[in-house]
């Protein structure tokens, strides 16, 4: 089976169209990578081959364009709006990851804990 038809069987037996696939896809691709080679999703590795394969599923769509000069055009906006929908979520994804950690993980640094020790105090 060619890419391109794996991708239109995706896209028929999942119900969801291309821009949602290409979200889940990005996404699916920076998670897998990040669990295969045990690295966080504040690692920029992850989001790296998100973005490898992201662009090289556009290349390959880019490499299958007819010679009509509007659809060179075409093929190459719907690359840019796929490339979008596709690195969106993982760079999002990597940003919190790396700058606002706290934000996945619910605990908060230690500097900025409050301190309870009057509270155990008056309980006692």
């Amino acid at each position: 089976m060619q890419w391109f038809e794996l991708k239109n069987w995706l896209e028929l037996s999942t119900g969801l169209d291309r821009d949602s696939l290409h979200i889940y896809a990005g996404v699916g691709v920076q998670l897998a990578v990040a669990v295969i080679l045990r690295r966080s999703l504040a690692s920029p590795i992850p989001w790296l081959f998100a973005a490898c394969v992201a662009l090289a599923n556009e290349y390959h769509d880019y490499s299958f364009i007819s010679a009509a000069p509007n659809a060179a055009q075409q093929v190459y906006d719907e690359a840019i709006r796929d490339i979008w929908n596709t690195l969106l979520l993982p760079s999002v994804l990597l940003l919190i990851a790396r700058f606002f950690p706290e934000w996945l993980t619910g605990e908060r640094e230690q500097g900025n804990a409050p301190d309870r020790s009057d509270e155990n105090a008056s309980l006692k």
